[in-house]
């Protein structure tokens, strides 16, 4: 028998497809995090001319382990933002040459049922990568991300993905990392500095999409 949440996700997924692609995103569903690394690497990548890959910080994408995939087995040369051998100085200039990679990664904080991608970065790159720049963008993102509205997803970030975030991060320095709630805060750590709310992708099929039926990432 199947099993009943997998099924109830997987008929939301395919709602939210639907309207994905509507917005001319190219949009697949993953039963797993290893079904999304095999989409990309079977159907998505063969598609694509990469030279060069970066991304954007994800707990989701990195869940797939396509990076371990690409760096053990193709010539495909690698930007890393995040080396903790390099300076920060390196990691900073490291994020402006991402925005020129062929291939850009990362997951969203939240998708709306209607088909829009909201996010809130604190440095820029994640969204600038999504925005523009890289040739192609790919982004895992798990059931748990999708939303009704785009009301609902901003709530989502400011209550749940932003002070979960901070946290996650023991260097920063902010208000949420003791209450777990946001308080709007001026702190010079704030990760919650722009937003970023992609209604369609330009051009058509930039932005690739591929939705997990698993809870993953913040």
């Amino acid at each position: 028998m199947p099993d009943p949440i997998d099924t109830y996700w997987q008929l939301h997924l395919e709602k939210c497809k639907k309207s994905l692609e509507k917005n001319n995103f190219e949009v697949f569903v993953a039963a797993d995090t290893q079904s999304a690394g095999a989409i990309f690497l079977n159907r998505i990548l063969p598609g694509i001319e990469v030279k060069t890959v970066a991304w954007g910080d994800s707990m989701t994408f990195l869940a797939t382990g396509v990076m371990d995939v690409i760096n053990a087995g193709t010539d495909i040369q690698t930007i890393d933002p995040f080396d903790v051998q390099a300076s920060p100085e390196e990691r900073l200039a490291r994020r402006r040459q991402a925005l020129l990679a062929d291939l850009f990664f990362t997951g969203s904080n939240a998708v709306t049922k209607t088909g829009l991608l909201v996010n809130l970065d604190m440095v820029g790159n994640r969204v600038a990568g999504i925005t523009f720049g890289p040739r192609h963008v790919v982004l895992f993102i798990g059931r748990n991300k999708i939303v009704a509205t785009l009301e609902d997803a901003m709530q989502r970030v400011k209550r749940y993905a932003a002070p979960a975030n901070a946290i996650r991060h023991p260097d920063l320095k902010t208000p949420c990392m003791k209450t777990a709630v946001c308080a709007d805060c001026s702190s010079p750590d704030r990760i919650c500095n722009t937003w970023c709310i992609t209604e369609k992708s330009f051009p058509k099929g930039r932005i690739k999409i591929i939705l997990i039926n698993q809870d993953l990432g913040l």
